[in-house]
């Protein structure tokens, strides 16, 4: 195993941080804070549609490479 691979995983995780961050700020800026106690508009289920949609995903896959990157981490050690 290369010596710069736990060094590089971790970059790459720093990284996915750091995404998956702004996608969730990216999400979440259209809610606000009342809608999260239930002040919200009343539609309790919405689809998802555009860019909505290709946000959400994004944040889905991005979490699932942090976490491989992190069991990837583990098993090298």
């Amino acid at each position: 195993m290369p010596a710069w691979l736990p060094s590089a995983l971790r970059i790459v995780q720093a990284v996915l941080s750091v995404l998956i961050i702004g996608v969730i700020l990216i999400q979440s800026k259209g809610s606000g804070v009342s809608s999260v106690f239930g002040g919200g508009e009343g539609n309790v289920y919405r689809t998802r549609r555009g860019a909505e949609r290709v946000i959400f995903i994004a944040t889905i896959v991005l979490v699932v490479l942090w976490f491989a990157t992190a069991v990837a981490s583990l098993m090298i050690r």
